[in-house]
């Protein structure tokens, strides 16, 4: 029989290794839910509602925002640290620093550096859902 301390160090080491995945040891991020976290109840809400997002504080400290843009609308934000956006649902298409205009689609990302502005629409009448990842 294996003891309830092998089976807890065994399920620490489990979600070890599933948080570092998820925190882009592969250079992709392909969980589908985040656990063991603190979410900030109050939401985030940009551009007259086009824009709404929860912050989520990961157990290392770090933030993430978990959000859905509504289509129809360009919206432009502006960067204070790097960010990776991790499109979830939908696609959308962004325009980074002011350059071409770029689409996304679920399970793509892209990347913005600190203090730089972004554009981004969804496409195809549908709301883009996404994580962004701060830092």
């Amino acid at each position: 029989m294996i003891s309830l301390g092998v089976l807890e160090g065994c399920y620490k080491r489990f979600l070890s290794l599933q948080y570092r995945f998820f925190n882009n040891q592969s250079g992709k991020f392909s969980m589908s839910q985040f656990d063991q976290v603190s979410v900030v109840k109050k939401a985030n809400v940009y551009f007259d509602g086009k824009c709404v997002s929860h912050s989520v504080l990961m157990p290392d400290g770090t933030r993430k925002s978990v959000g859905v843009i509504m289509p129809n609308v360009v919206l432009t934000f502006n960067t204070g640290t790097p960010e990776i956006m991790e499109i979830i649902d939908g696609s959308c298409r962004a325009n980074i620093a002011q350059s071409e205009w770029k689409t996304y689609r679920a399970g793509e990302q892209f990347n913005v550096a600190a203090n730089t502005r972004f554009d981004i629409e969804a496409l195809d009448n549908a709301p883009v859902h996404y994580v962004c990842h701060f830092g």
